[in-house]
């Protein structure tokens, strides 16, 4: 496995490069993460995926964490779906699903 591009994203006070569009520390990251409402740990978790080197994601999820939230995440990951269900090794499911399609 690859180090971190930064040794920084270990420190609670550091901002996070990946969240370029909010100013959350990685304290507060974490927190997001952790959150008990799922759609609320969805959202942040696909940032992750979506904006930060792959190499930094596992500083702060498990790759069996990302495979059972990825349904929810789907909605979330943008034109890196493919990327990460590829990389996780599980089948990429249809997007939109069928039935969004036909409303």
């Amino acid at each position: 496995m690859l180090p971190a591009t930064s040794s920084d994203l270990h420190l609670p006070n550091t901002r996070p490069y990946f969240l370029w569009w909010t100013d959350l520390t990685v304290a507060q990251f974490r927190e997001r993460l952790a959150s008990p409402d799922p759609e609320a740990r969805a959202y942040w978790m696909a940032a992750l995926l979506r904006e930060a080197n792959s190499r930094d994601v596992w500083q702060f999820a498990q790759p069996d964490e990302i495979r059972s939230m990825f349904p929810k995440l789907l909605r979330y990951l943008g034109r890196s779906r493919a990327m990460w269900a590829f990389l996780l090794g599980i089948e990429l499911p249809e997007w939109p699903p069928s039935e969004a399609r036909h409303a």
